[in-house]
């Protein structure tokens, strides 16, 4: 993630790279590439031996990072590695990478800021535009049908679990009220008006109602899970895991997928505590408050583990 005037700039980038240790020559895949911000660090690193395969269900983001790497490509010259983009989901990556072939595996979690930036996506209550919010266009459902056609029951519980929002049955019970709702800012006028900000609350009230339609639209918590469980097989020993998530519910997913890994002897946690963004990174970037990096190592044959 970036902001809107350092688009390029990747969240987190020094320790990704310090986490991922780019071996000269390796194979690395970059599940989330974006703008190819990671990748492109990445690249530099790995010399025209290595091979870096990008992963991305958005086909725009998946052109300009094309764009980017070919730029970076006629920079490079003879030391640029080959590059395989694949414009698919993420959890998808073992039908495409092969098994224990990957020195490193890296996935940044969560919207793009391109996507938020663009008002026609919908991802966004900070400009008006329809609610559509899919990050793969290809796909069917946009978050306008869960909005018109969903229970209210479902609707509220949808929000409660994956907003964590406390007030999800008044909001809920407003936005049906109010069907059709077409676009973004009236969704979040609609949230605003039923369930104001709090005390002490920092966020837009309708920032966990559109985060909840996010995750729901694009599957995104059981994306994570079946990416962190394809994981082991595709990483060689000693190649190394690195995710960043922007929200509680991904951080849990990741934070228990390398405690069990590490209990039952796949790798070594090189992480206790999350990595999170320095001030100087949050104050040049917002967006970065939110990251937490998680990494690990995958173990050889009859090494022990460590929690």
């Amino acid at each position: 993630m970036t902001d809107g005037n350092a688009r390029h700039t990747p969240v987190l980038s020094e320790e990704v790279m310090e986490s991922l240790a780019v071996r000269e020559g390796g194979t690395y895949a970059d599940c989330t590439i974006g703008l190819a911000g990671h990748a492109s660090q990445i690249a530099r690193m790995l010399g025209g031996s290595g091979h870096l395969i990008g992963f991305d269900r958005d086909p725009k983001a998946l052109e300009l990072a094309g764009e980017r790497l070919k730029a970076l490509g006629e920079e490079l010259g003879e030391r640029m590695p080959k590059v395989t983009l694949v414009g698919e989901a993420f959890s998808r990556v073992a039908e495409f990478v092969g098994p224990g072939s990957l020195d490193g595996l890296l996935a940044d979690f969560g919207v793009s800021s391109m996507q938020l930036d663009e008002a026609e996506r919908g991802f966004s209550f900070m400009a008006d535009g329809p609610l559509d919010m899919r990050q793969d266009t290809r796909q069917e459902v946009t978050a306008e049908q869960v909005v018109n056609e969903m229970d209210e029951s479902d609707l509220a519980n949808l929000i409660y679990e994956y907003g964590e929002e406390r007030r999800s049955r008044r909001i809920a019970r407003a936005v049906v009220r109010a069907r059709p709702v077409t676009s973004t800012g009236q969704l979040a006028r609609i949230v605003a008006g039923s369930a104001p900000t709090m005390k002490g609350e920092r966020i837009h009230p309708a920032t966990r109602t559109f985060q909840a339609l996010r995750i729901h639209v694009n599957r995104e918590l059981s994306e994570i899970n079946d990416l962190l469980q394809a994981a082991p097989k595709l990483l060689k020993p000693g190649g190394r895991l690195v995710v960043i998530s922007f929200h509680s519910l991904e951080d849990r997913i990741a934070k228990d997928a390398l405690r069990d890994g590490a209990t039952t002897g796949i790798w070594t946690v090189l992480t206790r505590k999350p990595v999170v963004a320095g001030e100087l990174e949050t104050e040049r970037n917002p967006r970065a408050r939110s990251a937490k990096l998680r990494a690990a190592e995958m173990l050889g044959a009859g090494e022990a583990s460590l929690v």
